[in-house]
């Protein structure tokens, strides 16, 4: 069996979950995946389970960790929303109206509602791959884990690979750099020397 083959038998790969974070894993098998906002909450029987606290990295996160697993099919949003942020509302936002042109999640009441280090087909492949349960407020562990049961009989993995939503970067090329350079960043190299006699004029 090739390596492909394999990866699409199970639904994910050897680097799920892609992006690092406060969280758990569970099962990757299993169908559900649970954030619990700003609430602090061990909940046995997901996938994954962890906080999220903010409209924008936090949210880009949950998305790039779900689609790159075909056998993730609900979201269950609980725990207490983190005000101001409100990550959940946005999470519910972004499901059902995606974004604009300029990457802002339509009807969010965030603060800073945009995606904006993920492509807009990681946006797409969410609202179709994962249907959200909204129990936002809700604390109880014990109904949360029900609902987590609930719903893994319901689920079945995604049609087709795992979506890589985030990229590796490719490594920065190494300039060499004299005595009389000064390295600026982004490949841009000066001569210390003429800098200096710039600013002395």
């Amino acid at each position: 069996m090739t390596k492909r083959a394999a990866i699409s038998k199970r639904g994910y790969d050897d680097s799920w979950p892609p992006v690092r974070g406060d969280y758990v894993v569970g099962d990757p098998m299993c169908g559900v995946a649970v954030v619990t906002l700003a609430s602090s909450l061990f909940v046995r029987g997901a996938a994954i389970t962890g906080p999220c606290k903010t409209e924008n990295l936090g949210v880009e996160k949950i998305i790039a960790n779900v689609v790159s697993n075909c056998n993730i099919r609900f979201l269950i949003i609980c725990g207490a929303e983190s005000k101001g942020h409100l990550p959940g509302d946005t999470i519910l936002a972004l499901h059902q109206n995606g974004v604009d042109p300029q990457g802002r999640i339509v009807g969010s009441r965030g603060a800073i509602p945009f995606i904006q280090n993920l492509p807009f087909e990681a946006v797409r492949r969410f609202q179709e791959q994962v249907e959200l349960v909204d129990c936002i407020g809700l604390e109880d562990k014990d109904a949360i884990e029900a609902l987590i049961v609930k719903y893994q009989d319901l689920a079945r993995p995604f049609p087709g690979m795992p979506f890589q939503a985030v990229r590796k970067a490719s490594p920065r090329p190494v300039l060499p750099v004299g005595d009389g350079d000064l390295f600026l960043g982004s490949g841009v190299v000066a001569d210390t020397m003429a800098w200096l006699a710039l600013s002395e004029d």
